[in-house]
């Protein structure tokens, strides 16, 4: 398991992620050739993953997304230490918060 800042990013088998990505769409990459995991709302930072793979992403926010990496990958942050994670699927989920008559994502 691994988290950078808002960002959980936990190891999943291969068959889970297929079955629980049925409603999700391929991201696109970003303008620096990156895949966003989070953007942060405030300071225009995110957390990214540099190299090849492809990140499953439902129109739903607070569902988690997926993220494929055939070679493994780096999760990168402006203000974060680097993450390496080893070749594999994983489940990204946003860290939320709770207000008054609403559940929200964090925003940073």
């Amino acid at each position: 398991m691994y988290r950078q800042g808002d960002v959980l990013i936990v190891p999943i088998a291969e068959e889970h992620a297929l079955a629980a990505s049925a409603s999700t769409s391929p991201a696109a990459r970003d303008g620096r050739g990156r895949l966003v995991l989070a953007l942060g709302e405030a300071t225009g930072h995110a957390h990214a993953v540099v190299g090849p793979g492809m990140l499953l992403s439902d129109p739903d926010p607070m569902r988690p997304s997926h993220l494929h990496l055939p070679s493994g990958g780096r999760v990168v942050h402006e203000e974060h230490a680097a993450i390496s994670l080893p070749a594999g699927w994983y489940r990204v989920v946003r860290q939320r918060e709770y207000t008054p008559g609403a559940v929200r994502m964090v925003a940073d």
